[in-house]
């Protein structure tokens, strides 16, 4: 699950698409947690660090915060990441 998890984060870095962190963040989680429960539990840990992280020091503040963590449960339910996918993000992410 954790390599799910860093796949999409490069893929967020190389794609650098206005608009499709959410995305990125579902695809993970959700590619994570088809791992069974132990993918669930990596993309849980992960997430939730990261937010934490990013709310004290990035300066996006607690919405973001908020619609990111919405979109790492959509995805660990196995939620469609697509539901959160901008038009225009080339067909390979």
């Amino acid at each position: 699950g954790a390599w799910d998890m860093v796949r999409a984060y490069k893929d967020m870095r190389e794609a650098n698409h206005k608009g499709a962190d959410k995305y990125f963040h579902a695809r993970g989680n959700y590619d994570a947690a088809r791992r069974g429960p132990g993918g669930a539990w990596a993309a849980k840990v992960i997430s939730d660090a990261r937010e934490g992280w990013q709310s004290r020091v990035s300066g996006r503040g607690a919405e973001d915060t908020r619609l990111d963590q919405e979109a790492n449960r959509w995805g660990r339910r196995g939620g469609d990441p697509n539901r959160y996918r901008p038009k225009g993000l080339p067909s390979k992410y």
